[in-house]
């Protein structure tokens, strides 16, 4: 496995506090990108999510890669405060070449397995906000930046491949199931837009991640997160969240990246493209799994284990 060059190159991850977002700031800084991480969680106060782990702390993991970049507080939803990062890095850099727009966390007001009219209104308006308007006001502004130079690589964090959210995902509920399907949209509109300048789109999703939140929903750690598969065998399948920070370096340093502007690529899929592995040497490829395994274990209208 090669190790990716973006030596010169930068980036912006914004929603870095933790799980994919973070291990993607991570990875960017180790292939020699300078990377601005952004979060509302941080030492001084906890956002609505209300989990432990801050933005301070993804910027000590991307010190101790040898990486250089920033870890900063701004919440996406605040057109202000976007604003003010974005004339932040191009007084710093000129330049913008990689963009990822990880922002969500409304999973929180997820009620997976409920009808439209049964999901709380108020949660579910949420995470439309904090899934769909975020991403919209991070690229408004961060786009005239990333125009600047040919090359640029807009990444948009989904759930789910094109083919596997074609039917509705009644398992995770209609206001999420909207978010992920809004993301793909708006990756398919930014690769229009962006394919006059040189720039690509591309929308990612990680496989089944074994994220801190998820770790804690299943009880274990993980060093310990196979104990888990007694009771959930097709959590075999998971991957760490720095198996999708590998796919999005990987991508960004791929010249040809462009060939994937405007599709939704994966973790797994991309890991045959370029041959990097997860820590633990495995190239687990979850959308595949599903489609061909799990599901098939699933009943119809059921919660399923997603």
């Amino acid at each position: 496995m090669s190790t990716p060059d973006l030596a010169g190159k930068v980036a912006l991850v914004a929603g870095a506090t933790r799980g994919a977002g973070r291990a993607i700031a991570v990875e960017l800084a180790r292939a020699g990108a300078y990377v601005y991480a952004t979060g509302r969680s941080s030492r001084a106060g906890r956002s609505e999510i209300d989990r432990p782990e801050t933005i301070e702390e993804t910027g000590e993991l991307i010190a101790a890669t040898g990486g250089d970049g920033v870890a900063l507080r701004v919440d996406h939803l605040e057109p202000d405060e976007v604003r003010a990062l974005v004339e932040r890095i191009d007084a710093d850099h000129g330049r913008l070449d990689v963009l990822v727009n990880d922002i969500f966390g409304g999973d929180r007001y997820a009620q997976f397995g409920t009808t439209l009219w049964e999901h709380d209104l108020d949660g579910g308006l949420r995470m439309l906000r904090m899934g769909i308007d975020t991403h919209a006001i991070t690229s408004h502004f961060a786009l005239p930046l990333l125009i600047r130079r040919p090359g640029g690589l807009v990444v948009e964090m989904t759930d789910g491949t094109a083919d596997y959210n074609v039917a509705y995902r009644h398992h995770v509920g209609f206001y999420y199931d909207l978010v992920k399907a809004a993301v793909q949209r708006m990756t398919t509109a930014q690769a229009y837009e962006l394919a006059p300048h040189g720039g690509a789109a591309v929308a990612m999703t990680p496989g089944w991640l074994r994220s801190e939140n998820m770790l804690d929903a299943f009880g274990v750690t993980e060093d310990t997160w196979r104990d888990a598969l007694d009771r959930v065998p097709h959590f075999a399948i998971s991957e760490t969240p720095t198996f999708v920070g590998r796919a999005v370096a990987a991508l960004a340093a791929d010249p040809d990246a462009g060939e994937f502007s405007g599709t939704v690529v994966s973790s797994g899929q991309l890991a045959q493209r370029y041959g990097f592995t997860d820590v633990d040497g495995s190239r687990p490829d979850c959308w595949r799994y599903l489609v061909e395994v799990a599901d098939r274990d699933l009943p119809a209208n059921t919660d399923g284990y997603r």
